[in-house]
């Protein structure tokens, strides 16, 4: 029974830390983070001073060459894909 017990305790405490670093971050963005994502988006072709009609199509376009090139340089660094 003591056995069982400490079976079920040593379990508990090996994959409660396991899922606990599972889990994603929500905390907010840094400014540093956000200005690297502006760069990103501005080396895409994004322009945020330019005043145009094509707002959320232009930054959206943007952000799909951003994430694309993300995933070929991720998939290429890993060797996976």
């Amino acid at each position: 029974m003591k056995s069982t017990i400490k079976s079920v305790a040593l379990a508990v405490a090996v994959v409660v830390p396991a899922i606990s670093f599972a889990q994603p971050s929500n905390a907010p963005l840094t400014h540093t983070q956000v200005r690297e994502q502006l760069i990103q988006l501005e080396r895409a072709g994004y322009n945020p001073a330019r005043k145009d009609n094509m707002y959320p199509a232009d930054i959206q376009a943007a952000e799909a060459r951003v994430a694309a090139k993300s995933e070929a340089t991720g998939a290429a660094s890993t060797g996976v894909g």
